[in-house]
């Protein structure tokens, strides 16, 4: 038996690992985001209504109440937060306009409830254009997805309030905005990738690149022809142009495109009069790698913890050298564990109402994907026993062990919790895209609560078949990554590469299942490795599936909307 497995364990070398990757990573985001002397104010304001909302302001040095500099109310899409406009906020206050990137309603730190009244842009534009060091006669609105019909409602709300708008992904008139037309919203560009997923849903078109015959699109340019890319319709001084534009890029690529970030900037440097930067100088992909970092440090620190902390003396009945975890070919059990979650979460449409959030219950993705791992550890259970696993796998824990377990998990997710909470006071998180790791709201904290112990269980279940497939190799950390992400890893990217080579996702209506579905394939295979790191260290599941539970809880509640206010 190796010496990895035995109780001589290895804790600095992860520690010291993740430690450097975190404190690296976060200092490169801080830097990156405030180049040139631009500040990041981490905001609270009411609304009309009492909601409370967050945001983060960008402001450059030379803005100041003396010589207001032009303003920009940024908005994210459905399921993100504030943070994931970093790359348009970064370059934008480059460019010298103040940003303000707001939470939704529902979404991040702010309150009320997810997809309501104006989804909170009417509340950010006003707040944006009481910023006394911003020029009000000159008022940008961006906004990605369902962000888009943020800035829209706040278009339709201060109809002269904003002198420009930059639509990233997103759409006018139904499901959730006003119908546009050639004089609303003002001074308009449509920056729609060419394999965006919802171009049925925006814009009732099959493929996002025949976006240019879209009737409703025909309809906001006030022709009666194709709209072709790069080409400005329209009077800019009249408010009434119109541009649109077409990077190679995704629904939620337009996050990771220079060319989507650069077209936003070109609109607003035509519209708003402000400076102007080549389009390839451009330095949010720092930031991105920054919080990536951190976020890959945020994951060697978990296994060094674990290791730190089952050295001490609490922990000690925990340790033990793992035996082999099953018997026979693994394939059957592996190929069972990677596909038929993954077919059963395409089979079911994330709009679909399961479990109706409710106060202990609020968010509607989270409840559909606990009825979700509910009913696949179920399945897992049966299929473990009908394929021969009938046997414990691992060695019994006790109920003194399982409190142990319980606490040492507690320990090492609140330690990264705590480590992600004080990188929120330079305005970071842990994340690379969408993939993230951000603090909880105090309305969140307690819808934790309720969601802790299904997911902990699915991730329970999910840990004992890791280990059923273990068998004391170097290999055992393949054969988990594979059983735990394979089968989300080969369905995704099967949908994708018939979207790049078609123009349409193979099923449109699943476009939001598809985005959701990439998260989880990094997702699961970092839960895999820990599973084995875990298993290796105690011989048993449990200990490692508890913290496991933790992380997947965070990582959900934290990271969606919440439909109850």
């Amino acid at each position: 038996m190796d010496q990895e497995r035995t109780a001589p364990l290895r804790p600095r070398l992860w520690l010291a690992l993740g430690a450097a990757l975190m404190a690296i990573g976060v200092a490169l985001a801080a830097v990156t985001e405030r180049a040139g002397g631009v500040s990041v104010s981490d905001v609270r304001f009411r609304g009309p209504d009492g909601t409370m909302f967050s945001a983060l302001v960008y402001r450059p040095k030379a803005a100041t109440p003396q010589n207001p500099a032009p303003g920009i109310l940024a908005v994210h899409g459905y399921i993100n937060s504030r943070e994931t406009q970093s790359p348009f906020a970064i370059e934008l206050a480059r460019r010298g306009y103040v940003v303000l990137a707001l939470d939704q309603r529902g979404h991040g730190f702010s309150g009320g409830a997810a997809a309501t009244k104006g989804f909170g842009g009417p509340e950010g534009l006003s707040f944006l254009r009481r910023l006394p060091f911003v020029d009000q006669g000159r008022i940008g609105l961006e906004g990605h997805s369902m962000g888009g019909w943020a800035v829209l409602a706040a278009a339709a709300a201060g109809p002269d309030a904003y002198r420009a708008m930059v639509l990233e992904g997103s759409s006018t008139g139904a499901p959730f905005a006003k119908e546009g037309t050639p004089a609303w919203p003002r001074n308009v560009e449509v920056v729609y990738s060419r394999f965006d997923e919802f171009a049925p849903l925006m814009w009732g078109v099959a493929r996002a690149g025949d976006i240019g015959r879209s009737p409703k699109l025909e309809a906001l340019f006030g022709v009666a022809k194709p709209v072709r890319q790069g080409v400005i319709y329209g009077d800019i001084a009249a408010g009434r142009a119109r541009r649109l534009t077409q990077p190679f890029a995704t629904h939620p690529g337009d996050h990771l495109s220079t060319a989507a970030v650069a077209d936003a900037a070109d609109w607003f440097a035509l519209t708003l009069g402000a400076g102007r930067l080549p389009r390839s100088d451009q330095i949010w992909p720092l930031k991105e790698a920054g919080t990536g970092l951190a976020l890959l440090g945020a994951g060697a620190l978990i296994l060094g913890l674990f290791d730190a902390l089952l050295g001490l003396k609490l922990f000690a009945t925990l340790r033990g050298p793992p035996s082999a975890g099953g018997q026979g070919p693994r394939w059957p059990l592996a190929a069972f564990t990677a596909f038929v979650p993954a077919l059963t979460y395409f089979a079911l449409p994330l709009a679909a109402p399961f479990v109706r959030p409710s106060a202990l219950f609020p968010q509607a993705v989270s409840n559909q994907l606990m009825v979700w791992v509910l009913g696949n550890a179920a399945l897992a259970l049966l299929a473990g026993a009908w394929l021969g696993e009938r046997r414990p796998i691992g060695r019994r824990l006790g109920l003194p062990d399982w409190v142990r377990a319980g606490v040492l998990a507690a320990l090492v997710a609140g330690a990264i919790y705590a480590l992600d909470a004080l990188a929120g006071l330079a305005a970071v998180d842990f994340r690379f895209w969408v993939v993230a790791l951000r603090p909880f709201s105090a309305r969140q904290a307690v819808a934790a609560l309720s969601y802790v112990i299904p997911f902990t269980l699915f991730v329970l279940v999910a840990f004992r078949g890791a280990g059923a497939l273990a068998r004391g190799g170097r290999g055992d950390y393949a054969w988990a990554v594979a059983a735990l992400a394979g089968g989300f890893a080969v369905l995704t990217g099967a949908q994708y590469a018939f979207l790049f080579a078609t123009g349409a996702l193979p099923v449109p209506a699943m476009a939001l299942n598809t985005i959701v579905a990439m998260q989880f394939v990094p997702l699961l295979a970092g839960l895999a490795i820990l599973a084995v790191h875990a298993w290796r260290r105690t011989g048993s599941f449990v200990p490692g599936a508890l913290i496991g539970g933790l992380l997947v809880t965070w990582y959900m509640v934290a990271g969606t909307a919440t439909h109850v206010a």
